[in-house]
């Protein structure tokens, strides 16, 4: 009703895809699945895919049934766990078949949805441009698409190291002189160790706000990096940018107080769902993902920051472990000093 055109013409646009959005599935699966069964399920879930995207701009919530409106509402968060899991996905080509008759305002729609892993959002963040070249294979991988974002920075080459651990803990982090940073943009691609002086870095990683749902479409997006690049090495960084960012909250975390510092930094914004227990058990949960080049790239750096500072970086480790020890001799030299100056001031009375 809304787009103004009859459902068999709806219907119709669908089945002039159905073919190639058929060859795109497994043939095994499709096989048991003949066209009177395959080809309304299309129509269905597109029309309705459509209809909930709509509910995302403003233009479709005016123009959207209050009783369709409501159901939204009430289901909001299952519904949108539900379109965000990679076996659900309905090929692109479909989707726009239907979008021909009912457009939506896709940017306005991604921009909706861009910050979704966030609470909280940086009100001088960029505002981002779609990128017309790019044609997603599904809904997943449009939100993902802008969710990573494009790094426009050409990293310079590290010089090799004879050797390189692929793991770091936070509190080894600390010690040479490596605090971690909540970055001022959403978008994952922008990770990594940025050198603040001749003694500091800082390990900035996109904010996160962990509850179920966040932790489902991390996973999702994740799953759809494995899928569809062979090898991350020889992608950009894009390709892997979720798989590293999950590998690197990982990495730093062994104990519930590491999930407090996190949050204590803001990498982890507060009021998500997921206690610190809960969001420990998840992120140790994902290292078995395969090493995505960003993470890769981040371990090379936390090297060469090692290698290049080395005797400053023993000299704060040092620091770091014994800080309680040369605060309280500090302290006795100062009240020695205190103590010896008002004997002789004594004296010289």
């Amino acid at each position: 009703m809304e787009s103004g055109h009859s459902a068999e013409e709806v219907y119709g646009a669908v089945v002039a895809v159905a073919g190639y959005a058929r060859s795109i599935y497994d043939r095994n699966v499709l096989d048991s699945i003949g066209d009177d069964v395959s080809l309304p399920m299309m129509f269905y879930d597109a029309c309705f895919l459509v209809q909930y995207m709509l509910t995302c701009t403003d233009a479709g919530i005016a123009h959207m049934d209050p009783a369709l409106r409501s159901f939204f509402d009430a289901n909001n968060k299952d519904v949108y766990h539900d379109i965000m899991q990679l076996e659900n996905q309905l090929p692109w080509l479909v989707v726009r078949a239907v979008m021909a008759f009912r457009p939506v305002p896709l940017k306005e729609f991604v921009a909706s949805l861009r910050g979704c892993l966030q609470d909280r959002k940086d009100r001088h963040e960029k505002p981002f441009v779609m990128d017309d070249a790019f044609e997603p294979p599904h809904l997943l991988g449009l939100l993902r698409y802008y969710i990573v974002g494009r790094s426009d920075v050409k990293l310079p080459t590290l010089p090799e190291t004879e050797s390189m651990s692929f793991s770091v803990s936070a509190i080894e982090l600390a010690e040479i002189g490596i605090t971690l940073t909540a970055s001022k943009t959403s978008e994952l691609v922008y990770m990594g160790v940025n050198k603040k002086g001749n003694l500091f870095a800082e390990l900035s990683l996109s904010p996160l706000s962990l509850d179920d749902t966040r932790a489902s479409v991390l996973l999702n997006m994740a799953a759809l990096e494995l899928c569809v690049t062979p090898s991350f090495q020889d992608a950009e960084d894009e390709a892997s940018a979720v798989c590293s960012y999950l590998l690197l909250l990982g990495m730093l975390e062994d104990r519930e107080e590491d999930v407090h510092e996190l949050r204590a930094r803001r990498v982890l914004q507060r009021g998500g769902g997921l206690t610190n227990r809960e969001a420990l058990r998840f992120l140790t949960s994902v290292q078995g993902l395969r090493l995505g080049s960003r993470y890769v790239r981040i371990m090379e750096e936390i090297e060469d920051y090692k290698v290049n500072r080395r005797t400053r970086t023993k000299l704060h480790a040092f620091v770091y472990r014994n800080v309680k020890v040369i605060v309280a001799v500090i302290s006795v030299i100062a009240a020695l000093a205190s103590i010896i100056g008002t004997i002789r001031s004594l004296k010289s009375q």
